[in-house]
Formats: C-alpha cells, sequence, structure tokens
C-alpha cells in the first residue's frame, strides 16, 4: 500500500496551500489594477449567459501575466502594510517551525519501519527508516528531498517499500506540479539505483507502484508520454496499469490493464500477503464509484466488481478479501470474498451496517479493527474474522483515528489527534488490550488547557442537523463580540475530523473563537451524507454553512462584523458561494485555490475528474443546478461584498487559477464597499501540496494579518512565559 494522499482538498484547520510570490517584487498600488471587460456569450440548454472575464483563462498571453502580476503588486502593497505583521510573523514561526518532529504515511515492511518524517524547520518532510515505533535511535534517512533541490521546490508524492524492504520506490515531483516520476533506492545507502520511471503521478488521477515478491520489478500507474500518438488535452487522463522489469529500459514495459479503463480512472493497489495477488482497484473520477481488478498466481486479471456494486474499498486478509459495500447500508458493512472463489455474489457479510460510519479498517491474522465515524469524531471498533465483536480499542474523546498499521500478529499502531491534543501514534496490544503512547508522538509549543471544544448541532434550512465544532477559551463572554473563525468544506465524501493546530492557539490568544462544520456533501454520516450535498444537491452544503454561521450570532458566539470564514479547493467554493449568497453574513473571507466558475470548470483536466461530484453542463438539470449556484456568475453589480483574499498557484494541477483571476476581476468591478477584494498569486506552486515551510508560514502570515485587520483586532504579541 503507498501513502499517498486522495484527498482533493485541504485541511480546514490550517491552510496548506501555502503559496509564495514571483522573485520580482512589482511597485505598490494604491487601487487594484483595472481589468478590460470583453464580453462573450455562451448558449446553455437555451440560456444565455454573458461574461466578462474569460480572457484571463489564458495564461500564455503575456496580458494575463502582467494583470496578475499588477494583482500580485496590489495585493502586497495592502498586506505588507497591515499592522504587526512581524510579530505575527514571529509568532507563527515560533508555532510551526519550533513544532516537534511528526510521522506519517507509515509502512511496516520486513520488520522495518519506514514513515513521512514532517521535521521543522526542514523545507520539506523527509522518508526515513527505523527499527521499531519505540527506537528513534534507530532512525536513518532515506531520502531528503532538499538534498536534491535546495530551493525546497521538490517533494516526496508518495513511496512504496519492496517485500524484503531492501528497495524503495519513491515518486518524486517539483514546484507543487504534482506530475511525479518514481525513481529506485536502496534502504541501507540510500543511493539511487537503476532507471526513473516517467509520468506515474499525477495531480488528477495520483498514482501508485506494487513489487513483485523478489522485488524483480514493479506494477506502475502510467499516464500517456509525450510522443504517444494521444492529443495534447487527454495526457493527464486514461492511467492505466504497465509492469518494469528492474534493468530494463522502461520503453519497454509491459502493458497489464487499462485501455477499456474509463477516461478519468484513478488507480490504486492492494497487495496480498505473499505477494501472488494484485488488486486495482479504479475510482471513476471523484464521485465515489468503483471497479475492483484482481490478479492472481496464473497472471490473468478478473473483473471482480463492477461501478454498479457500490463496493468502495478493499483489504487482503490471509485467503480472502474484504470489500467495504454501501449496497442497502449507505453507512458501509463489511465483506468477505474468497480468493479461490471470487465472485463477488459469493461473498459473506462479517460486519454489518450499523449507527457508525465504516470509513476503513485493518486487517490482521485474527483481526479486523474498524474505524467509524460519527459525525465528525472517529472510533475504533475490532471484530474476529466471524465478525464476532471484540472489546474496543480506547481513544480519545471528540478524536480522529488517522491511519492504522498493522504490525507483527494482531498488534497495531494508530495515529489519533484532537483539537486540543497533538498527533500521536499508538501501539495497541491485542494479547492485554492496552495501549501506549510510542516514542512517534508530536509536541507543540503550546498547549490548549485553558480551551474547551463546544459540539452542537446547528439546523440547516430544510431542518437537517449540522454538526458543528466550537474551540474558544473556557469563561468566553457570548455577548457578540468574539473574532470568530468559521471552516468548511463539504464535499466528495471527505470527513473533516478533529485534528490539532497550532495555530488554532494564535487565534485563541487575541480572543477568538475557532469553528469548524461537518456539512453534507461530506461523510461524516456515510453515503447518503454525501450525495446529498453533490451534484444537483450541492446547494444543501452551503445552506448548512449559513445555518452554521447563523448560530454562531444567535448564540453570541459572535456578530457580521466579527465573523470571518476560510476554506480550500472544494472549500474554496464553498467561500465563493458563501459571499456571493450571504455578502451581509461575514466581514472577512479566505479562499485558497478555489473553484469559482462551475460553468466551465469541466474543461479544465482535473474538472473533468470532478464531473461525478459536481455534474455537467451538457446534462439540463445538472446544469440549471450548477448556474444557480456558480460564485463567478452570482456576483451582483453594486453589491457590498467582504473583504476577500484569494490565492492560487500557477503549477496547480487541481484547480486551474484563472478561476481566481476571474473571479477577483469579478469581484473587484462589482463591489461597493471599501473592503479590499485581493489575489495572491505565486509562479512556484500548485495546490498547496508539496509547499516549502517557508512558504507555508508566509501565507499564514498573510492570512492571519489580514483576518486580525478586517475583524478590528489589535494584535497583541504573547509572552512565551504566559502561554497556558
Amino acid at each position: 500500500m503507498s501513502t499517498r494522499s486522495r484527498v482533493k482538498g485541504l485541511d480546514v484547520l490550517a491552510i496548506i496551500a501555502a503559496l509564495s510570490f514571483p522573485a520580482v517584487v512589482q511597485a505598490q498600488q494604491a487601487a487594484p489594477p483595472t481589468t478590460p471587460k470583453r464580453p462573450l456569450m455562451t448558449r446553455y440548454h437555451g440560456v444565455k449567459v454573458v461574461e466578462d472575464y474569460r480572457w484571463l483563462e489564458d495564461w500564455s498571453e503575456s496580458e494575463v501575466q502582467e494583470w496578475s502580476n499588477a494583482q500580485n503588486a496590489y495585493a502586497r502593497g495592502v498586506l505588507d502594510a497591515l499592522p504587526a505583521v512581524p510579530e505575527i510573523r514571529a509568532r507563527i514561526r515560533e508555532l510551526i517551525a519550533s513544532a516537534s518532529v511528526d510521522y506519517f504515511g507509515l509502512t511496516w515492511q520486513a520488520d522495518k519501519l519506514f514513515a513521512i518524517k514532517y521535521q521543522p524547520p526542514k523545507q520539506q518532510p523527509l522518508l526515513v527508516v527505523l527499527d521499531s515505533p519505540q527506537d528513534l535511535a534507530s532512525e536513518r534517512v532515506l531520502l531528503d528531498p532538499v538534498q536534491l533541490d535546495a530551493t525546497g521546490g521538490t517533494t516526496i508524492d508518495f513511496y512504496v517499500p519492496s517485500p524484503e524492504g531492501r528497495l524503495v520506490a519513491v515518486s518524486l515531483s517539483q514546484g507543487g506540479s504534482e506530475s511525479g516520476d518514481v525513481h529506485i533506492y536502496e534502504t541501507e545507502t540510500g543511493k539511487e539505483v537503476g532507471e526513473v520511471i516517467p509520468r506515474v503521478n499525477g495531480g488528477t488521477a495520483g498514482g501508485d507502484v506494487a513489487w513483485l515478491p523478489d522485488a524483480s520489478g514493479f506494477y506502475y500507474t502510467r499516464y500517456p508520454r509525450p510522443g504517444e500518438p494521444r492529443p495534447e488535452e487527454d495526457m493527464n487522463f486514461f492511467q492505466q496499469v504497465y509492469f518494469h522489469k528492474l534493468g530494463s529500459p522502461t520503453e519497454d514495459d509491459r502493458y497489464e490493464i487499462g485501455k477499456d479503463f474509463p477516461r478519468i480512472a484513478e488507480i490504486e493497489f492492494e497487495t496480498g500477503e505473499d505477494g501472488h495477488y494484485l488488486l486495482a482497484s479504479v475510482a471513476n473520477g471523484d464521485g465515489g464509484e468503483f471497479a475492483h481488478y484482481l490478479k492472481g498466481p496464473a497472471g490473468n486479471w478478473t473483473q471482480i466488481t463492477e461501478l454498479k456494486d457500490e463496493v468502495t474499498h478493499a483489504e487482503f486478509g490471509g485467503a480472502a478479501l474484504y470489500l467495504l459495500s454501501h449496497v442497502d447500508a449507505p453507512r458501509g458493512k463489511v465483506l468477505r470474498l474468497s480468493l479461490k472463489e471470487p465472485r463477488l455474489a459469493a461473498a459473506e457479510e462479517v460486519v454489518p451496517e450499523s449507527a457508525a460510519v465504516i470509513e476503513s479498517y485493518e486487517v490482521t491474522p485474527t483481526r479486523l479493527y474498524v474505524v467509524d465515524l460519527v459525525g465528525g469524531p472517529q472510533q475504533i471498533r475490532v471484530f474476529d474474522h466471524n465478525g464476532q465483536v471484540l472489546k474496543p480499542v480506547e481513544s480519545l474523546p471528540v478524536s480522529s483515528v488517522g491511519q492504522v498499521l498493522a504490525l507483527k500478529g494482531d498488534d497495531i499502531l494508530f495515529r489519533q489527534q484532537s483539537y486540543t491534543v497533538s498527533p500521536a501514534w499508538y501501539h495497541y496490544e491485542a494479547d492485554t488490550g492496552r495501549t501506549t503512547k510510542t516514542a512517534l508522538a508530536s509536541t507543540s509549543p503550546v498547549n490548549f488547557d485553558d480551551a474547551e471544544i463546544v459540539r452542537v448541532m446547528a439546523a440547516s434550512k430544510d431542518g437537517t442537523q449540522v454538526p458543528l465544532n466550537i474551540l474558544c477559551r473556557k469563561g468566553t463572554k457570548l455577548d457578540g463580540s468574539n473574532p470568530t473563525l468559521l471552516s468548511g468544506y463539504g464535499g466528495f465524501g471527505v470527513s473533516i475530523t478533529p485534528g490539532f493546530s497550532a495555530l488554532a492557539r494564535l487565534w485563541l490568544d487575541q480572543g477568538g473563537v475557532y469553528a469548524v462544520a461537518n456539512l453534507r456533501g461530506g461523510g461524516e454520516f456515510g453515503e447518503e451524507w454525501h450525495r446529498a450535498g453533490k451534484l444537483t444537491n450541492k446547494q444543501n452544503v452551503f445552506d448548512d454553512f449559513a445555518a452554521c454561521a447563523q448560530y454562531l450570532i444567535d448564540t453570541g458566539y459572535t456578530s457580521p462584523k466579527k465573523l470571518a470564514i476560510r476554506g480550500g479547493s472544494n472549500g474554496g467554493l464553498l467561500m465563493g458561494a458563501m459571499l456571493t449568497q450571504h455578502p451581509e453574513m461575514f466581514r472577512a473571507v479566505v479562499s485558497a485555490v478555489g473553484i469559482y466558475d462551475m460553468l466551465r470548470v469541466e474543461l479544465t483536466p482535473n474538472g473533468v475528474f470532478n464531473i461525478p461530484e459536481y455534474g455537467t453542463v451538457k446534462d439540463e438539470a445538472q446544469f440549471k443546478a450548477l448556474y444557480a449556484y456558480s460564485p463567478y456568475h452570482r456576483v451582483v453589480d453594486g453589491t457590498a461584498y467582504p473583504a476577500t483574499l484569494f490565492t492560487t498557484g500557477a503549477n496547480d494541477p487541481r484547480v486551474a487559477p484563472w478561476h481566481s483571476r476571474k473571479m477577483t476581476a469579478r469581484l473587484q468591478a462589482a463591489t461597493s464597499s471599501d473592503a479590499p477584494i485581493l489575489l495572491r498569486t505565486s509562479a512556484k506552486s500548485g495546490h498547496g501540496i508539496g509547499s516549502s515551510l517557508d512558504q507555508r508560514i508566509e501565507e499564514m502570515v498573510d492570512a492571519y494579518a489580514f483576518l486580525f485587520r478586517e475583524l478590528g483586532v489589535a494584535y497583541q504579541p504573547v509572552d512565551a512565559a504566559r502561554t497556558p
């Protein structure tokens, strides 16, 4: 199993899409640049849609680049003049760069523990290997991307160790592009060996690798390569599976499967314990539909599930596959399928559907560890292979469970954190039922002993109860005066679980309230919750978020002049919908790498992958829904819009930067308020994945300085000795 992230968005507790600026700083401007209007009309199902700023889509035009540079100069002039910027920068650097190391993406292979290690002030995470989770002295750095690229622009997309742990395949990409080539490294020496396999990973369909048992070669995901008979517009589509034999030219690699897969296929691998079985999970874009293909010892591929079968995940366990099915079970059930008779009709139910939502599971020799969602927080239930309920694993209250990793026997490691407790890996001993924190635990320069997390329900427009998590200092007065920052996501079945953020301390220390909403469109309450916020139901997401904002106002946590909102990617779409549908409700908005033109998003490579989630203008009903909420098309001239900071990156493979350009131009032309509309563009980053530490810090500085000023917060430095 690889360690790559498949999430199509950003963490709502911290805008990780940290974007830098071009090296050349333009002169400051007192007002935003004037943007020429060039009307174009497009007809959709008989509806005439006119827009003025489509010309901003073409980055190859020097006029567009000059406009973007001028917007950067204007934004810099505003942001650099904000109060207390040096003090805010010093505090954010202290909170982020002074935090301890953190480990994620663990793999236990051949009695070695591989991990991605976040180690500030290092600019990029490292790939390390240890003898055990308790023996930090045994740790060795296998790969430090900064040693390959001193600028900090190269990042690890994913890694996969060979079965005997001797070699590691690592995908590396540059500049936030997520366009990764696979390199091979020796575990003992860290030396790169063999040939480089190009175009394995991408920001559209991801990527993966699966080794043969003897490590003589591996299967990998392959995008079309330059020079092949594919049109340019197809180069980020049609992912297929190929096999590479070590020591042979990659041009000789063998095609395996995929010619009949969807154009928007996204492929992941699972390897059986003995290495003689390989499973390819094929997603049909980002809408939650999957098909599964099994390759057995005989060498042939057999399709065992189709898109219509509603099987969303599979894990090997001994001589069986364990499938996560949603047939008549929107919250999930686990089936067991014998590898001797891999027909879905022959699968038997092991874990039935319950009130909790099954998000993932790990199979050990005699147990199933099932990670559940309960509206946002998570828990771990334990079953034997026959479905007998065993004692659950103890966990923190209102917490999240990250990766669960099988060790020897039935023991596991699991990563856990909460809004107030920093992440740590815990060792659960199956024989004793004891859970202990391992040495793989992060620490923070702050704590939240003076804070509390309040979990409430807000009533949405249609009466749906929406969870809202509120982090504030104990004894916070509910008099409407508290500067409040509300975040959300609501899409792709992504569940927003409790997460620790040192920057929440920054906000609380200035008298602020931090809030996170669990909106429809996510997976917090299962597939029904997801479907209620996708396609023609997308407006429910925006109604949910508005209800959460109204709850904060009605209960006295804040008021419209003290309320700010923040989100990124799909959460950026949420921000665009909020500021156009409820401009009077918020004082300030920070929106990172967002989607704003819902009528043209599907014309971009990753936008095609999003069609199963958002819909297409080719379908009349879906067009009507898209047009009804598309932020870019809902801007109204003469409206007093809130202060808004847009951020984007020129190399973003997931959300085209022109969304932010067009939305900025439209708002600047339309708003009747004096509140600034700013666009911050980077020439050296993408969606935020792979951004360097310094890039992340600088974006945080701009975002928090902007929010403090707009909410009327006079920043007060916090004496470290007085920090709770």
